[in-house]
């Protein structure tokens, strides 16, 4: 079997693995007071798609590729507004001073491990120079976010290829979202369990807007695990600072991508943003010193969308005003939270490139719940 068509079979096998498990709402847990969404994913929020390469080989590479489309349509002419938040710098994201400087998003947002930051990117590019209608492009800002997966993984080895990641954008599609050790969640380690791929939603009631907040997340960080308000990492003796002589580092990193159909400016796309740590603080997180921590946020709304039109002349004015934003920075600090305890429900145990990393067990945390 050529190394190709392994890492396709992996893939399917990782997925079918990931949803195997209850999602975290199947489960009986309830996070927040707002309703998700149909799919309870990232892709609720129309026209959003999402593409995942998993690449596993052996116990010593466990790693991946995700990526997450804002609309299916040429992104560079009809790019989208964007705001980036950081709660720490301990990391790479390419194209976040563009986000910063102009709020708008031109290409797919990938994640992948922090070694191959550099072929995620190239892969950016070279599908948005690839795409009808930008013949005559110049530069191509690419979005690439990143987590350290160098337990399970043989990160030195940079296994991920820009064929690989132009593959997850070129495979991404709307419906369900593989969830746990799949993409680049393949090898990350959140609260000490396996981590990964979660993602979760809210629409909001009508009387509030009926918008949706769609999140995927990348976890790989570290704190005092804590779901629903219950500490089941101190439950389970295993968290943060414990002890000296487990030396634990309480370092890692988590990224979060948000989506939402409401219209936004750039402005308050970034408030989103800062508002999805929120959601990563009520699972546990201290953000360490070691952590690198972002968020990105974008709009997919037709009003507000930066086409070539309304780039050469008036911007588009229809966006929601600042008293408005309350129910959405609920419903993006519920979502985020449990797209990240998804991430843990859907880890199963791992032998990699530096030990074992075991999965949440269910068996004892489901009763810390109160969940039957």
């Amino acid at each position: 079997m050529k190394a190709s068509a392994a890492i396709v079979t992996v893939l399917m096998i990782a997925a079918t693995a990931a949803s195997a498990a209850p999602r975290a709402r199947e489960a009986g847990v309830r996070i927040g007071v707002l309703q998700p969404g149909a799919l309870n994913a990232i892709t609720d929020v129309a026209g959003v798609k999402v593409g995942q390469v998993t690449i596993v080989r052996g116990d010593h590479v466990h790693t991946g590729v995700t990526a997450v489309l804002p609309h299916g349509g040429n992104l560079f002419q009809d790019k989208v507004p964007a705001g980036f938040f950081v709660a720490n710098a301990f990391g790479k994201f390419v194209g976040s001073t563009q986000i910063e400087e102009l709020g708008e998003i031109e290409t797919p947002i990938l994640l992948t491990n922090t070694l191959n930051v550099a072929e995620g990117a190239a892969a950016a590019v070279e599908w948005t120079l690839a795409q009808p209608g930008n013949e005559q492009v110049r530069s191509v800002n690419a979005v690439v976010g990143e987590t350290n997966d160098g337990f399970l993984n043989d990160i030195r080895g940079r296994h991920v290829t820009i064929a690989d990641a132009r593959r997850a954008i070129e495979d991404a599609k709307d419906g369900p979202v593989a969830e746990g050790g799949v993409g680049a969640g393949t090898g990350t380690v959140a609260f000490g369990w396996k981590g990964g791929i979660g993602t979760a939603s809210r629409k909001l009631p009508a009387s509030l807007g009926g918008w949706t907040v769609g999140v995927l997340t990348q976890t790989n960080y570290g704190g005092v695990l804590s779901i629903a308000g219950v500490p089941v990492g101190v439950r389970l003796g295993r968290y943060d600072f414990k002890r000296e002589i487990e030396q634990k580092k309480a370092d890692g990193s988590v990224v979060v991508i948000v989506a939402t159909d409401a219209p936004l400016s750039d402005r308050n796309l970034r408030r989103l943003a800062e508002r999805a740590f929120a959601g990563i603080a009520r699972t546990g997180s201290g953000f360490s010193n070691g952590s690198g921590d972002y968020a990105v946020a974008f709009s997919t709304n037709p009003a507000v969308r930066r086409t070539p039109a309304r780039r050469s002349g008036v911007a588009a004015s229809d966006q929601l005003a600042n008293d408005a934003m309350s129910p959405l920075f609920q419903a993006v600090a519920e979502a985020t939270e449990e797209a990240a305890i998804n991430s843990l429900f859907a880890g199963t145990t791992v032998k990699g490139d530096q030990g074992t990393i075991e999965a949440l067990p269910l068996d004892k945390v489901l009763p810390m719940l109160r969940v039957p």
